[in-house]
């Protein structure tokens, strides 16, 4: 009884835990879907234009990157069903093990009731008694053994559910397995479509080196002159806090440190979207001997126009402009600063306090998207974005 009681909890804890793994992998599948779906939706838009750019080629590297990331989900999820799959299998055998072994127990039992079924014996074996002490002990030990006969059938029934439902839930999960499967021989499909549109884009991209070099060259002036821009501001900012005068609040001590504390948490800095540019320094997608400009945050590109969001609560410490990104915004968070480019209008002034979520204004629209270029600053010192948003 005490073994069987064992293997049932083991069973409910196993369950559990599975349970809790699979919703977690499905929701990180759904986060990577959606952002293919997103992705999708942008490169149906770019089919209108009669020559691929290196945006298109962003958003396929951005969905083949995903599929992997699916890939890699669904094995994992694949592989942690087939271990529940043996377990349980396992756990079932040596269910079925203590099912007989009471069935055994039971069947000895009825025999010995049957064998002793005359009342009179039972009867003269009480009556027997040397005293009434032993005649009551006796008497007990026979409506015992009629308890114990009812209860061990009850356990029987009650164990063979038990074991009816685990095969049930057992034959559930393997189905899951077969669907699984079936959903990773389709993303291999899409993936391996996804890498020859890019073939395909990079070999049409070979054919106009010059052009994009020229616009390279154009974009790697408007970088720099951007992280000129913001280095020179943060270090002033960064001095300020160095002067002999200056004494840190004990809101903005607390407010760094909850940013801190945050890192891996933040929300984006729009609804939703896809990061199609990275932090740090890249090669050319096309031309590998080709250094990109150095990105000190991460371009998500958006839906048209869409609102930027302050990703933590602080103050607006500067609103400037910027050839190639138009309207940005600087927002401080103790120790901490947040850079928001591309926008069209602003909904926030210089010195203005701003919450979680707040909208600080709407990004400019090109080519039927909006894309934001979002960074993220410890002091002087440059943070990847992705490793502290959500």
């Amino acid at each position: 009884m005490r073994k069987f009681a064992v293997l049932i909890l083991s069973l409910f804890l196993s369950t559990l835990l599975f349970s809790q793994n699979v919703s977690e992998q499905t929701a990180r599948k759904q986060k990577i879907e959606e952002e293919i779906s997103y992705l999708d939706k942008q490169l149906a838009a770019t089919k209108s234009r009669k020559q691929s750019n290196t945006k298109e080629l962003n958003y396929i590297q951005r969905k083949i990157s995903n599929r992997k990331r699916l890939l890699k989900e669904i094995e994992n999820e694949i592989k942690n069903i087939d271990n529940e799959v043996s377990k349980k299998e396992q756990q079932i055998a040596e269910l079925d093990r203590s099912l007989e072994s009471l069935k055994r127990s039971y069947s000895e039992l009825v025999y010995n009731a049957y064998k002793n079924r005359d009342q009179t014996v039972w009867l003269m074996y009480v009556l027997a008694s040397k005293n009434i002490e032993q005649g009551y002990r006796r008497w007990s030990y026979i409506k015992d053994y009629t308890s114990a006969l009812k209860e061990m059938a009850d356990d029987i029934r009650g164990k063979s559910v038990k074991i009816a439902e685990e095969k049930y839930q057992l034959a559930k999960i393997k189905s899951n397995s077969l669907t699984n499967q079936a959903k990773k021989e389709l993303e291999v499909k899409r993936l391996s479509t996804d890498e020859s549109k890019a073939r395909q884009v990079i070999s049409q991209l070979s054919k106009k080196e010059k052009e994009m070099v020229q616009q390279l060259n154009v974009k790697r002036r408007e970088v720099e002159k951007l992280n000129r821009e913001i280095e020179r501001i943060l270090t002033a900012a960064v001095k300020e806090k160095e002067r002999p005068d200056y004494k840190a609040t004990a809101v903005d001590i607390a407010l760094s440190e909850e940013f801190g504390n945050n890192r891996g948490k933040l929300p984006w800095p729009v609804k939703r979207g896809a990061i199609v540019e990275q932090f740090g320094q890249h090669n050319h997608p096309v031309f590998k001997n080709v250094k990109l400009p150095f990105n000190n945050g991460v371009n998500i590109s958006t839906d048209a126009g869409a609102e930027v969001l302050c990703v933590f609560d602080g103050v607006v410490k500067q609103v400037l402009m910027m050839p190639g990104y138009n309207q940005c915004i600087l927002v401080q968070h103790g120790d901490y600063f947040t850079f928001y480019t591309k926008l069209e209008k602003i909904y926030v002034k210089s010195g203005q306090k701003v919450k979680t979520g707040d909208a600080l204004g709407s990004l400019t629209v090109s080519d039927n998207e909006s894309i934001i270029h979002f960074q993220l600053w410890k002091g002087t010192v440059k943070q990847n974005p992705e490793n502290w948003i959500r």
